[in-house]
């Protein structure tokens, strides 16, 4: 996993409304959680049974020290994570109405990763790549990130791409279609995918986006995910790669009510990992995240619900897979 790291602050109330003034106001809980969409994934993944390495950037701080020991007890390898010298461990504020949510967030060292960070033995050892966040280390990372991907595949790694929001709400440009057009499956979520291809609806947006020749899965939240499969397979998307049905397909799970539903979609983004890795096709692999992002938000923040793979295996037992249009 090469992304984010930093600590998640979570404050949930069902009528979350902070006021300035110097007022206190009392909340229904407040939490400190692992945080950054690959650490969250990172950690999911680990639960499910993975073998995992986090490659992120930190400060050498008591946050940064935090999250390194943190990452650690969940089984998660952190050697590979930088440690900035005199800089801030980057930091969010998560505030929870249940089913919305406000992020607040400090970059610190997060922007700094650089391809130049990911060790080429660490590549030579995994199965899989997968970039999170690409907006908040597009400074540093996004220059050598299609470059990197595309070494990756040649080493017979399959790669994977989550965005996640844009806060500038530039949506990309040429870079980011380079790296997209490297990545074997693409994960947006639905706002991110319509503003990304630019479309004025997620058919169009899935169309588009899927015309790199990787697949597309597009996460939909309470509704499940939409799959479309690739385009135009390379040699690495065999047929047995999981990446290659015949057509889109949107899978969802019987109704949850969540209890947060922060770190949702990177714990969705582990499941349908776990799932290629072990043989599923996308729809498979995609029920699969739709159980893993569904447990989770039984607890607050990403990592705050513990969910294994035989718990996430019966939940995705549930699903319901038609085809469609995309």
């Amino acid at each position: 996993m090469v992304g984010d790291c930093n600590p998640d602050v979570i404050i949930a109330d069902a009528d979350l409304a902070p006021e300035f003034g110097q007022r206190e106001r009392l909340v229904d809980t407040m939490s400190l959680a692992i945080g950054g969409s690959a650490a969250i994934t990172a950690v999911a993944a680990a639960r499910l049974g993975l073998r995992v390495a986090l490659v992120a950037a930190v400060g050498d701080d008591p946050a940064g020290d935090l999250m390194l020991a943190l990452l650690r007890r969940e089984g998660v390898d952190v050697g590979a994570v930088a440690i900035r010298p005199g800089q801030a461990t980057g930091m969010t504020a998560v505030l929870s109405r249940s089913a919305d949510r406000a992020i607040l967030t400090a970059l610190g060292a997060i922007g700094t990763l650089a391809a130049a960070d990911i060790p080429a033995d660490l590549l030579g050892r995994a199965r899989h790549l997968h970039v999170s966040s690409y907006f908040l280390l597009k400074s540093a990372l996004g220059p050598g990130l299609a470059a990197l991907m595309a070494t990756a595949r040649e080493q017979g790694l399959r790669t994977s791409l989550d965005t996640n929001d844009d806060p500038a709400g530039l949506w990309g440009g040429e870079a980011l279609r380079a790296v997209i057009a490297r990545a074997d499956v693409f994960l947006p979520n639905q706002a991110e995918a319509l503003a990304i291809a630019g479309a004025p609806d997620l058919s169009a947006a899935a169309s588009l986006l899927n015309q790199a020749g990787g697949a597309v899965v597009v996460k939909l939240g309470a509704r499940g995910a939409l799959c479309v499969p690739a385009r135009c397979p390379p040699d690495l998307r065999d047929p047995g790669s999981g990446l290659a049905a015949a057509e889109p397909v949107r899978v969802w799970l019987p109704p949850m009510v969540p209890t947060d539903t922060t770190g949702a979609g990177d714990c969705f983004n582990a499941g349908l990992i776990a799932g290629l890795l072990g043989g599923l096709d996308l729809a498979g692999a995609a029920a699969l995240g739709c159980a893993v992002g569904a447990l989770s938000t039984q607890g607050f923040g990403g990592t705050g619900a513990r969910t294994d793979m035989a718990a996430a295996a019966r939940l995705a037992e549930s699903a319901t897979a038609i085809r469609c249009d995309a």
